[in-house]
């Protein structure tokens, strides 16, 4: 019984120790962030290339994803404020047509997108600008949340990045779209630390030479 009471105990502190270092390690990234995350698109560095970052266009309840939405939003903005000329939209399956489609109904014109379908996570999205996009210098666009960890990995990976913050979804849609974010800034010291490998290689693209895909 002691054996097992003792079982028990170990195992709590480690989930308890897990979930304070967790919560630290998004803190961190939450306070580091604030030198180059704006809501204010006034604020941002005009730029070449804007990285938007993925998301499903379906919600979990079956309509639109707010977080797509206000994240299409933004980046149109961008647009029509003269600050970028080119987007990456960034994501997995079929995020990155969705977000293409987005964008042109916004007004960005076709010949501006370039979809990069193969990046599972922010750490694709990050390496993949730089390695397959050749981009040294961008801004990365997504609701703040996203934007502490997408900013603090592009920043270790050697790219000068700025983040334009999206609108927040008032309501979040589940506890878990809320929690989240904790293991996930966790997951991002361990990729650099790591130095852990994009999921996907692939061809060279310039952008502003070779035609969008």
């Amino acid at each position: 019984m002691r054996l097992i009471l003792f079982a028990l105990f170990l195992v709590g502190a480690a989930a308890l120790a897990g979930t304070l270092l967790a919560w630290f390690a998004e803190r961190r990234l939450d306070r580091m962030a604030e030198a180059w995350s704006f809501p204010d698109m006034a604020e941002v560095p005009s730029v070449d290339v804007a990285l938007v970052l993925g998301t499903a266009p379906i919600g979990p309840e079956g309509g639109p994803n707010r977080y797509f939405i206000y994240r299409l939003d933004a980046a149109a903005g961008l647009w029509k404020a003269g600050k970028v000329k080119y987007f990456i939209a960034s994501g997995s399956g079929e995020e990155p047509a969705a977000m293409r489609a987005g964008l042109i109904e916004r007004g960005v014109p076709a010949e501006a997108i370039y979809r990069d379908p193969a990046a599972h996570r922010t750490w694709d999205s990050v390496l993949r600008a730089r390695d397959i996009y050749g981009q040294k210098r961008i801004v990365i666009v997504s609701q703040r949340f996203h934007l502490d960890r997408a900013l603090f990995l592009a920043r270790r990976e050697g790219i000068e990045a700025w983040g334009l913050e999206a609108r927040d979804v008032e309501a979040p849609y589940s506890v878990f779209t809320e929690l989240r974010r904790y293991p996930s800034a966790l997951r991002a010291y361990y990729d650099v630390w790591t130095n852990a490998k994009a999921r996907e290689g692939g061809k060279k693209v310039a952008i502003g030479v070779d035609p969008p895909s």
